[in-house]
């Protein structure tokens, strides 16, 4: 690790289809560093000896209680013992210490921008933490989300998507954390992406981080 940089982690908590991808993408270019979504889900499953696939479906989902505890029937191999309660089992608790586990071991090899997963509470006690929540009104997210979407959607269809996905990622999040998701005095900053483009949004969360860690700044330079 260059001990003449401090590393930083961006992380990204968002609406459906308020843009926090397209943000977190744009802010890693500009900064010049690592960027996660998708790809944290293919490192823990590796991780943890499970399948991609049924990493994914898991992806930001409420846990499934059966019988007091959570756990489903799946091919998993334990690596190392450290996720498993079983060798035909893994419990939703460990994919998520998993995936959070991961989450940590990135701090110590670069600052890097990650969207969604709890990464803001994960990441709550490293010292370059900075945490943004992305939102804006349910028009502009349902008009996103029709025109990015492979099939024609309409935009009612696409304000149910947005309202059943938001459901399901606060459910994750206040399940996980002790706080509550999209709230303000969760994050150390909330964007309203309706508001500015996204470079000017962009711009303006660099100036914050140039001002909160200005050694992490003066090393882009």
């Amino acid at each position: 690790m260059d001990n003449s940089r401090q590393n930083i982690v961006v992380t990204i908590g968002r609406q459906f289809g308020s843009g926090g991808r397209e943000l977190g993408q744009k802010l890693a270019r500009r900064l010049g560093i690592k960027y996660y979504d998708k790809e944290l889900l293919s490192e823990a499953a590796r991780r943890a000896g499970v399948s991609q696939e049924f990493f994914e479906k898991k992806d930001e989902r409420f846990p499934s209680f059966v019988n007091g505890i959570f756990a489903f029937a799946f091919g998993y191999h334990n690596m190392g013992g450290s996720y498993g309660s079983g060798q035909n089992s893994i419990s939703d608790e460990n994919l998520y210490r998993a995936q959070s586990d991961f989450i940590r071991s990135l701090t110590d090899e670069g600052s890097c921008v990650i969207v969604g997963r709890t990464a803001d509470y994960v990441l709550r006690d490293f010292p370059g933490l900075v945490s943004i929540f992305v939102h804006a009104p349910e028009d502009i997210c349902a008009r996103r989300i029709a025109e990015r979407s492979s099939e024609p959607i309409t935009l009612e269809k696409a304000k149910q998507k947005a309202a059943r996905i938001n459901k399901l990622r606060a459910n994750y999040y206040n399940f996980y954390t002790d706080r509550q998701w999209g709230h303000s005095s969760t994050y150390h900053l909330s964007v309203d992406t309706s508001k500015m483009s996204m470079d000017d949004i962009v711009e303006m969360i660099c100036d914050y981080i140039s001002r909160r860690f200005p050694q992490f700044a003066s090393a882009e330079k």
